[in-house]
């Protein structure tokens, strides 16, 4: 049983407006961003944005920028928050990962769930078009949403996060896209513990997500391979990897950014450590191409 006790909003951010929810006890909160379209009283697409280990709402807003191609293409952006001591450092319980929230096992899926059904309620939002993206330990949380409420969720999206359990078992199929840098220090692409991890994670490979997800999804082993022209001119080869059509037309998408690093493609970092990242591709339009393609 889901227990909402409050529901309030503050004053306006900067990236939308930031609003409170009370789940189980624990407050939770989020940044709301409503598109113009947002007036019109057509039903919407809804998409829940995650951030990475240590960081929170507002600086993945100012990280990804998906609330800047949302005005345009009119969909409703949500950013949550997920837990942690401070409230400038919050993690998500994706699997086997992070931090706070995989030690204190915060109940994150009963926060998305809750939340879904407030926003729904409250909102102008078309329930066949509700669809996951996040960067890291947020990707991570997509992967679990898909594997554990796969009946709400059109599509996912991760940027550099890796599934964060040994294998996945949706109760039915959900489409995935993953972009992903082969130099990433942080979450590598062949697995294991990343030289600049902060909790020392040994993750799973990004190979052994795909071929997870290509297996829950029904997709054929063998991908259709496209080379992506290196139009930035900035020196990462891009290979796409489409696994599919598979049950009900799903299919499982990777991009592998050759020499990328713990970055969204097609955003400049604002910490040089994360790695280089590639402007070939905007991570922002394709993930909603993508999403577009699919509906429950």
């Amino acid at each position: 049983m889901h227990c909402v006790d409050t529901f309030r909003m503050t004053a306006a951010h900067a990236f939308g407006s930031l609003q409170f929810i009370n789940v189980g006890g624990r407050e939770r909160s989020y940044l709301l961003h409503l598109p113009p379209q947002a007036e019109s009283g057509k039903l919407l697409p809804l998409v829940l944005v995650f951030h990475g280990s240590g960081t929170h709402a507002g600086s993945m807003a100012e990280f990804c920028g998906l609330h800047e191609k949302a005005a345009d293409a009119g969909f409703v952006v949500v950013y949550p928050n997920g837990t942690g001591r401070v409230d400038h450092a919050r993690t998500w319980n994706a699997g086997h990962c992070c931090g706070h929230a995989f030690h204190q096992q915060v109940n994150d899926v009963e926060f998305i769930s809750t939340l879904l059904d407030e926003l729904l309620r409250t909102l102008p939002l078309d329930p066949a078009r509700v669809y996951a993206a996040g960067m890291s330990n947020g990707g991570m949380m997509a992967y679990r949403l898909a594997a554990d409420l796969s009946e709400r969720f059109a599509a996912v999206a991760s940027i550099t996060g890796p599934m964060g359990s040994a294998t996945c078992s949706p109760a039915q199929p959900v489409p995935v896209l993953h972009f992903h840098g082969t130099n990433d220090q942080f979450a590598p692409f062949s697995g294991g513990v990343g030289p600049r991890s902060i909790g020392r994670v040994a993750f799973y490979s990004v190979e052994h997500t795909i071929a997870q997800w290509v297996l829950a999804n029904g997709c054929p082993e063998t991908p259709e391979i496209e080379q992506i022209p290196d139009v930035a001119g900035d020196g990462f080869p891009i290979t796409r990897r489409r696994y599919g059509p598979g049950t009900d037309n799903a299919e499982v998408v990777l991009y592998v950014i050759e020499g990328g690093g713990h970055t969204w493609p097609g955003r400049t970092p604002p910490l040089e450590f994360l790695g280089p990242v590639t402007h070939s591709i905007q991570a922002n339009d394709l993930l909603w191409d993508f999403f577009c393609r699919f509906s429950r």
